[in-house]
């Protein structure tokens, strides 16, 4: 799939001296290769090794799930002191 695809992005460009847009094309299709291929979290030196991805996907939920947290703790914290000022303004 690799050589195919370096053999058709290298015809694109040797078609951009005819045209550009032959160019814009070549570039979208590399951008498109390189931002597929980044995503699927398989390279040559890892060996295919679907355990890094796994922990990959781990880490992003658990980033994810700490930021959630903290965000609605300081929201929620914000909330009580303003319900026990209140409180404490009603005992008064």
């Amino acid at each position: 799939m690799f050589v195919p695809l370096l053999i058709l992005i290298a015809v694109l460009f040797g078609f951009g001296f005819l045209n550009p847009l032959w160019w814009v094309a070549a570039a979208v299709l590399v951008y498109g290769a390189t931002r597929h291929n980044r995503g699927r979290g398989e390279g040559r030196s890892r060996g295919g090794g679907s355990d890094l991805g796994d922990y990959r996907d781990y880490r992003e939920l658990r980033d994810r799930r700490e930021r959630w947290d903290r965000r609605y703790s300081r929201q929620n914290r914000a909330r009580w002191r303003n319900e026990d000022r209140r409180d404490h303004e009603r005992r008064r």
